[in-house]
């Protein structure tokens, strides 16, 4: 089954800080209401995992560098401009990062849609 369906937005809790990721990824998803939003995060996830990709098979392990701009570009943009909201990213980083590449997986294999 998958996590919050629709995208609903899912509060914070405002008396303390997630305890695990099984919790965490609900609200990350109604953090990502906005489609075009959703798909800025595809296209900079894809990327990052490109870049990454071609950089170990390569070996130019200087593309790693690219990593953070092409995933953090366009998601920032999508919270920005369409979300209009604080990226999840800011307080918790590695489960955000967790967070966005559960949901591009989740789109890749069909069980979301953008």
């Amino acid at each position: 089954m998958v996590s919050n369906p629709n995208f609903q937005p899912i509060a914070h809790p405002l008396d303390r800080k997630f305890v695990s990721f099984a919790e965490f990824y609900p609200f990350y998803l109604g953090e990502h209401k906005n489609r075009t939003s959703r798909r800025l995060h595809f296209i900079g996830t894809g990327t990052a995992l490109g870049i990454t990709a071609a950089a170990l098979i390569t070996g130019r392990l200087h593309l790693l560098l690219y990593v953070p701009f092409a995933g953090y570009g366009f998601a920032w943009l999508g919270h920005f401009k369409f979300e209009k909201n604080r990226p999840a990213t800011f307080t918790y980083p590695v489960w955000s990062l967790l967070g966005d590449l559960t949901m591009f997986f989740e789109t890749v294999t069909g069980k979301r849609a953008l």
